[in-house]
């Protein structure tokens, strides 16, 4: 089993009620007196009087033998004092990091009892979720939650040690705060000493840290709460929290290496394992070669270009006269559809925009076997297979349509046969650099920016800025992990004479842009120096990690009304 975090202080010091933690006993202990303070996780009769308790805590489970036992029933809360003995011969728990020893001559004390659970506290349970939920607190006394509330706080020590490391400063940002021009609706708090005026909860601390940087602070970082009124998904709730930084007098390359320490840091903390150096694709080659701006680099098959394989008007099939052609490869996919198969592929890429799917089946002679190769030349079969690398038994699937259409479906297909869940298998980061400064234009003709208006754009593109705006890529960048995005972060404008090329672009009038953004532009008149910055979502991130236990909670709540109180939570690996 690849070690993860420990369960937290390796060895807490004794108080009044209890010498040690029950999961922290080892064979080294025998002989000792303890005083153990818990749950009774589990009582098993043995005998008219004798019965051995599972003694559960934080640090784990260990095992009491107790005599007169019978009025102990499961969650009760007890003190334990007995002697620390290995178990007899034979009866060693291997599964059980206690299961050397047990506790023996025990007295035991009742602190308080309780009333049969909702649910058994055991991972070994499904217990309904709408139970869990309802009732979170002693859902999080089962192991795998707990697990993974001690792996959250083992990747949050390492991503500060490493902020630290690398002479950033700790600093808190305020939590009233004034709307922001960053895409997500915020929470609104009315002002009880100013009537009709209103504070918002920060969506980001964005604005907040590039002030720090006009003020100074060179290299800024905290582990922030941000709070967006959005509707909740599978991976969004109205409470998260980040690793945020920003740094001054910094390249993109500058920021993407600090993230980068910080977290393998953090990935090493957390599976004892440190990766290798994160891989780059820019968002060109991710689209083209994925599908996707967040490719998963485990799962199947790269797109393929195909369109040198056809000359646009002499193909003899209509359906590849078309602007763009990719297609992929399933290495032995042939034995493995059939026609029901292919024609649900086929469905699935229609639901997805496209207007149809071409399957090719390699056969054992190398040649192809479709219902369309009837209408291609042998040149273009053969070209098919040469450019796909398709061998024998393999199956290709083909897309022709319009460039977003095809890299959209086929990115999609190639996730759909074959993506292993986020937090299992390799881990493949990957930075994607790059991106379009705007995402197309709006009713008026107008550019709509891809992020938010202060993303600097690349140095090479500033002179299509007016004249070919979908053009002109971004200083902005994004890290992802096994298809799952983590973060996002840019390099920021500080120079006032493109910041007004970007408002003119967008229709901001100086009135307008002193209107909304005026307590930022005014500060960058003191003298704002080069700066990027860039946060990484804690919960997303720990949820790449693997927990032992398979599936990875984040463990945020929203308390939706008050009678009776309902928590939410939001399972990340069941994306």
């Amino acid at each position: 089993m690849t070690p993860g975090p420990s369960s937290g202080l390796s060895a807490q010091p004794a108080t009044s009620m209890r010498t040690d933690r029950g999961g922290d006993l080892r064979a080294g202990d025998v002989g000792r007196s303890v005083s153990l303070c818990g749950w009774v996780a589990r009582r098993r009769e043995h005998g008219e009087h004798l019965a051995f308790i599972d003694l559960r805590d934080r640090s784990g489970v260990v095992q009491c033998v107790v005599d007169g036992a019978s009025e102990l029933r499961s969650e009760f809360v007890v003190r334990i004092t007995g002697t620390v003995r290995p178990r007899p011969e034979g009866t060693a728990n291997d599964d059980l990091a206690t299961g050397e020893i047990e506790v023996g001559d025990c007295q035991v004390e009742v602190l308080n009892q309780a009333e049969p659970p909702p649910f058994p506290v055991s991972d070994r349970v499904d217990a309904d979720e709408t139970a869990r939920l309802r009732h979170r607190y002693v859902d999080l006394r089962r192991e795998r939650m707990q697990r993974n509330l001690v792996m959250r706080a083992a990747v949050t020590r390492a991503l500060r040690a490493a902020m630290d490391g690398q002479g950033f400063l700790e600093v808190e940002t305020p939590l009233l705060w004034v709307p922001t021009p960053e895409g997500a609706r915020e929470f609104v708090i009315p002002s009880r000493l100013q009537p009709g005026n209103f504070y918002v909860l920060p969506q980001s601390p964005q604005l907040a840290k590039q002030l720090l940087m006009v003020a100074g602070l060179d290299r800024y970082y905290q582990i922030a709460r941000c709070l967006r009124d959005e509707d909740l998904r599978a991976d969004r709730q109205f409470e998260f929290a980040q690793l945020d930084l920003e740094a001054s007098f910094v390249s993109q390359d500058d920021v993407l290496a600090f993230v980068a320490e910080a977290v393998l840091d953090a990935t090493e903390a957390a599976t004892g394992e440190r990766p290798g150096e994160i891989e780059r694709l820019t968002w060109t080659e991710a689209m083209e070669r994925f599908g996707s701006d967040k490719p998963d680099l485990r799962a199947g098959p790269e797109l393929v270009e195909l369109g040198p394989v056809f000359v646009f008007a002499a193909t003899g099939f209509k359906a590849f006269q078309a602007p763009c052609i990719k297609g992929i490869r399933v290495e032995g996919g042939s034995g493995d559809f059939g026609r029901n198969k292919l024609d649900a592929l086929t469905d699935r890429a229609k639901s997805l925009g496209a207007k149809g799917l071409v399957w090719m089946r390699v056969k054992p002679e190398g040649e192809l076997e479709s219902p369309v190769a009837k209408f291609l030349s042998a040149d273009e079969l053969a070209g098919i297979v040469a450019r796909t690398e398709a061998a024998p038994g393999d199956l290709v699937l083909v897309v022709a349509d319009e460039r977003p259409t095809v890299r959209a479906v086929l990115g999609q297909l190639r996730l759909d046969l074959g993506r292993p869940p986020v937090s299992e298998g390799e881990r493949r980061f990957v930075w994607i650099t790059e991106f379009p400064l705007f995402e197309g234009l709006d009713g008026d003709g107008r550019p709509v920016p891809a992020h938010h208006a202060f993303t600097m754009p690349h140095p090479d593109d500033l002179d299509r800025l007016e004249s070919d705006p979908l053009s002109v890529r971004s200083q902005s960048y994004d890290l992802v992990l096994n298809g799952w995005e983590l973060g996002s972060g840019s390099i920021r404008i500080h120079r006032a004479d493109i910041q007004s090329r970007i408002f003119a672009l967008l229709g901001i009038s100086e009135a307008d842009a002193e209107a909304r953004f005026g307590f930022l532009l005014s500060a960058f008149r003191y003298g704002a120096p080069p700066h990027g910055g860039f946060a990484v979502g804690l919960d997303r991130l720990v949820a790449g990690y693997p927990h032992g236990a398979g599936r990875n909670s984040v463990l945020l709540y929203v308390r939706r009304g008050a009678n009776p109180p309902l928590y939410i939570g939001v399972d990340l690996a069941r994306r």
